[in-house]
């Protein structure tokens, strides 16, 4: 690939997805407003006995998805921290690559590829495989809570559906707002590969903004200081 349009798709991508991402973030706002006061009214408030006092917990619904949630976005920020850096060393590995293709093509066709050309690919092998584990852990996240909302959802109605107070009609509204407030929180989670992807164009892009500052700096002619020329005033003899 050319450098030029290398770094043309740098710039889009680095342009691009800020709106995709706030496009999405309005609309997990949105869901989460909507369906909160769903959680609220039909989740009601939850009574239990610890150490001999009965404790009040209001709206225990909404609590209990801001703390799932909670979990949630820290267990795949946690785990998917080095992702930005393997992207960046990935890509990296790629421009050796195509760099050391296009050296071997100036040189002739039908020649032997060089130890450079064969270091390169296998380095861009290797940086993929990294990648591709990364992506796998944090898939295993993201899928994990996919799995598990639903069911978390009828865990935490189940007591008041045994206890008679919540009917079987609330119980499946309880648990289809509790899994949609929870996907609406757990936006990072499921955009967490997007944005670690984001991050990585966008740190490339900033460190050619830099490196073209410190180029224009070097190659800047001192500024001289402009040095007065004394007057000496000059007598006319009369």
């Amino acid at each position: 690939m050319i450098p030029e349009y290398r770094i043309a798709e740098d710039v889009r991508i680095a342009t691009d997805a800020p709106i995709d991402f706030a496009i999405g973030l309005i609309s997990s706002l949105l869901t989460a407003i909507v369906f909160l006061q769903i959680l609220w009214s039909v989740g009601g408030d939850f009574t239990f006995s610890l150490f001999d006092q009965r404790l009040l917990v209001p709206g225990h619904l909404v609590v209990s998805v801001a703390m799932y949630s909670g979990i949630v976005t820290a267990a795949v920020v946690l785990i998917g921290a080095p992702l930005t850096k393997v992207i960046q060393i990935k890509n990296q590995a790629e421009a050796e690559l195509i760099t050391a293709a296009h050296l071997l093509r100036d040189i002739g066709e039908g020649v032997t590829p060089r130890l450079q050309e064969v270091e390169a690919l296998q380095n861009a092998l290797t940086q993929w495989r990294r990648l591709c584990w990364q992506l796998m852990h944090t898939k295993l996240v993201s899928h994990s809570n996919a799995l598990l909302a639903p069911i978390v959802g009828l865990i935490l109605c189940a007591p008041k559906f045994l206890a008679g107070t919540m009917t079987l009609g609330e119980l499946t509204q309880a648990a289809v707002a509790f899994t949609l407030v929870q996907s609406s929180f757990n936006w990072l989670v499921d955009n967490f590969n997007r944005v670690a992807d984001w991050v990585s164009w966008l740190e490339r892009v900033g460190g050619l903004l830099l490196s073209l500052d410190r180029l224009d700096h070097s190659n800047s002619p001192p500024v001289r200081e402009n040095t007065a020329i004394p007057v000496r005033s000059v007598t006319t003899p009369l």
